[in-house]
């Protein structure tokens, strides 16, 4: 097996061990409260209240200044420090658009929501070690390892 593989996550271990060493989420093509039914909202919402630190990085409303009580970013390359985790809420057709932003970052990890799969940009990000993945929630995921027993332990 080719070694940047590796960095394709499918398995719950996977999930686990990055999901344990993650604090801040950067959300691309987050929605703001006035769309707070959608998954681009409430999804981030509710990391933020589960203790993750959330920084949006929208991708349309221009006159947004913040969400989620967060200054918001224009480009994943932008927001200062490190990144654990880009949270992806974008079709799979637009995800390729954002490689060269996400590269320029170099987050730990690129999640591409429930629905969402790009398997030449995973493959790109995979190669630069980043790791990926692909048509999971990340609200869900992360509310299972926060209640799984090792978590409680912590």
């Amino acid at each position: 097996m080719e070694a940047w593989r590796q960095n394709l996550i499918e398995d719950e271990r996977g999930i686990e061990e990055l999901l344990r060493g993650s604090r801040r989420i950067a959300v691309l093509g987050i929605k703001t409260e006035a769309q707070r039914g959608q998954p681009a909202f409430y999804v981030a919402a509710s990391l933020q209240q589960m203790g993750l630190t959330i920084v949006p990085v929208p991708v349309y409303y221009p006159d947004a200044v913040e969400i989620l009580g967060e200054k918001i970013y224009r480009k994943v390359a932008d927001v200062p420090g490190e990144i654990d985790i880009v949270d992806v809420f974008r079709r799979s057709a637009d995800v390729a658009a954002h490689l060269p932003d996400l590269l320029a970052k170099k987050p730990r990890a690129v999640w591409l929501q429930s629905g969402i799969r790009d398997d030449r940009t995973a493959e790109a990000l995979a190669k630069e070690g980043i790791v990926v993945v692909q048509d999971r929630c990340l609200m869900v995921d992360y509310r299972a390892v926060a209640r799984s027993p090792q978590s409680a332990a912590r």
